[in-house]
């Protein structure tokens, strides 16, 4: 059988490739390894705006009592709550059923452990090798040790909006933001705790019917919010994604800051508080080269990891690093939460905007993205790595790093999903880079199917 979990949790179209019966399965097996030897295990149950949440909540919780465990469903509510509330309450796990950024037929099944950070392989292996075993070795409790449902939906949101707040000490009193909630997990946390601290606050996209989630806006789509920002005249906007543990940023005239840059003025404004460790920020190998030069500038060192927030905050963790994230918006503070936390991004971020004084703009010009170009070559999943062996290939990689003179630089990154590989160029001339790019993606795919 293929491994069930991604780098993000079991994901698949709701009810046709993540059914009811494999969240039940993933309650069960989950909650039994997960929590072994605990007397009465307790686990955190959290989800986001999707339709298909209910029926998959319902499913997993089944599984998750099934084995004696207690269910404690807080209901609509950002992944990152879901990480720190497992640790406030005490928690033995934490799930959140949730596809993130992804379109509304996903759904996606995530655990925590009971520190709040996400499984490791090994546990995640362990929980997909008792469903395949059947489930042998696990009983089923009868009479008064089955588990319970504990509904703790309205304190778990003011005890996660608490938090946030908590991780600034200063008020947002004169401060215009923008919010893009992304008809998602956002929605009431992220608007609740902008105007408790006294931001003048403008929301779109806060209104979820279950199946407009990341519908033409948040993260993935921030069109709309780059000209909010500008109409009402904001200082900032901030675009979340589904389950709010990722955060975009868009600046009074109206330009998306991206996690990149946000990584580059929080790593500055951290160094200078003597609250950056090591003086470090962890990237994946997909961040600007324009974030290293703006780093290094501050006399900040970047460390690289594989695609992925967990790789990132695996790095972290094992280096005692402090800030880290992606491109994409997932910025990990491990001072604040044990994973990507969109609300608490840009609470700092807006901090920062006002104790600098300076506009978000002002702020972000600290670094210049170089062009990055993208390009897809098709090919057999078991000719994945022909950049490597092919002489011709690796010749004609060689004339481009040449070319590109220390300026720019090649990526090749194989598809974990799909039979692609991706070639991305990143230099000073577009042009030139879209030239090279397409004709070393075309090579490659030559080369691989013939």
């Amino acid at each position: 059988m293929h491994r069930m979990f991604g780098t993000d949790g079991v994901r698949g179209i709701a009810n046709k490739e993540l059914t009811a019966e494999l969240a039940y399965k993933l309650g069960r097996s989950g909650a039994y390894v997960l929590t072994e030897g605990t007397h009465k295990p307790k686990i955190l149950v959290g989800m986001d705006t999707r339709i298909s949440g209910d029926m998959l909540e319902n499913a997993l919780v089944s599984g998750i009592l099934s084995v004696g465990a207690e269910a404690v469903c807080v209901g609509v509510i950002p992944t990152p709550a879901v990480a720190h509330l497992t640790r406030k309450y005490g928690a033995d796990a934490g799930v959140v059923i949730s596809a993130s950024h992804n379109p509304v037929e996903y759904n996606g099944i995530k655990f925590f452990n009971s520190q709040g950070y996400k499984l490791s392989d090994e546990l995640e292996d362990r929980i997909q090798s008792v469903i395949e075993n059947n489930f042998e070795g696990v009983s089923l409790p009868t009479g008064g040790e089955i588990g319970r449902r504990i509904e703790e939906s309205g304190e778990a949101v003011g005890d996660y909006v608490e938090f946030a707040k908590s991780t600034i000490d200063i008020d947002l009193k004169g401060l215009k933001v923008a919010l893009d909630c992304a008809n998602g997990a956002a929605y009431t946390t992220a608007v609740k705790a902008f105007k408790e601290l006294g931001a003048e606050v403008y929301v779109i996209n806060n209104d979820p019917d279950g199946i407009n989630i990341n519908k033409n806006c948040g993260s993935t789509h921030p069109e709309e919010l780059m000209d909010y920002v500008v109409k009402k005249g904001c200082d900032l906007g901030l675009a979340f994604d589904g389950d709010a543990d990722r955060c975009l940023a868009v600046d009074e005239k109206g330009n998306l800051i991206n996690g990149d840059f946000i990584m580059a003025i929080m790593g500055k404004y951290f160094k200078d508080q003597g609250k950056l460790d090591k003086d470090v920020v962890v990237v994946t190998v997909m961040s600007n080269l324009g974030l290293n030069i703006a780093l290094n500038k501050e006399n900040i060192g970047s460390v690289k990891t594989k695609v992925g927030d967990r790789y990132v905050l695996e790095e972290m963790v094992k280096e005692g690093y402090k800030l880290g994230g992606e491109q994409s918006g997932h910025i990990i503070m491990i001072d604040y939460n044990t994973t990507g936390d969109g609300l608490v991004t840009g609470l700092q971020l807006s901090t920062i905007v006002k104790k600098s004084g300076k506009t978000l703009s002002e702020l972000a010009s600290m670094m210049k993205e170089l062009p990055q170009i993208l390009a897809n070559a098709t090919v057999p999943n078991n000719k994945k790595n022909i950049h490597n062996e092919d002489e011709e290939i690796v010749t004609e990689i060689k004339k481009i790093e040449e070319k590109l003179n220390g300026c720019g630089r090649v990526l090749i990154r194989p598809s974990g999903t799909e039979p692609l590989v991706r070639v991305m160029l990143e230099g000073e001339v577009q042009s030139e880079l879209d030239e090279m790019a397409h004709r070393l993606a075309e090579l490659i795919e030559k080369k691989a199917n013939n």
